[in-house]
């Protein structure tokens, strides 16, 4: 008994950090640069914390708390973003971990894109949908899942690899 214990305070704590440290990174890089985490062309620094999905399983509710609490405490952020954003970061982090073992050279790469891909495609279908005024287009919905793309994948690629990299030499991320 006391060893599920441990084992479910210590998943509860490790999901509480990173949902601190999501909201924190968010914080501080909204008041340093403002609109750069909720802008057409975000570069959330505060998704790089993806990775520890391919590490933890308590990093899927940490982050989606993060997610959702950050997006409450931004500026300018509408209570539709609030789900959608949310959601995106719920199923990119599930998908993240289930396909944390399919690795090229090492670097599970599919892992890594799984923010990149649902944020691009349930943000910039939100964007087209709500934010852009006329009608719905498809060259107007790749447009905005383009951009959104963009700054997931300089924060989830280009600088999570090597955040991965240095993650995994961590002893307890260890699988």
């Amino acid at each position: 008994m006391k060893k599920k214990q441990t084992a479910a305070t210590l998943y509860m704590v490790q999901a509480a950090i990173i949902a601190a440290l999501y909201v924190t990174v968010n914080y501080a890089q909204e008041m340093l640069f403002p609109t750069s985490t909720s802008g057409p062309v975000q570069f959330r620094l505060s998704e790089l914390l993806c990775t520890f999905a391919v590490f933890i399983p308590s990093a899927i509710p940490g982050l989606t708390v993060g997610c959702l609490l950050s997006n409450i405490i931004s500026v300018g952020v509408l209570p539709l973003d609030m789900l959608l954003g949310t959601t995106a970061t719920l199923l990119a982090a599930l998908c993240a971990y289930s396909l944390r073992n399919l690795k090229l050279f090492s670097i599970p790469f599919l892992s890594l894109l799984m923010p990149v891909i649902f944020n691009a495609v349930i943000i910039g279908l939100e964007i087209e949908l709500f934010y852009i005024e006329g009608a719905f287009t498809t060259g107007g919905f790749m447009l905005q899942a383009g951009l959104v793309a963009l700054g997931e994948f300089t924060v989830c690629i280009a600088l999570g690899i090597p955040f991965y990299l240095l993650l995994r030499k961590l002893p307890f991320l260890k699988q």
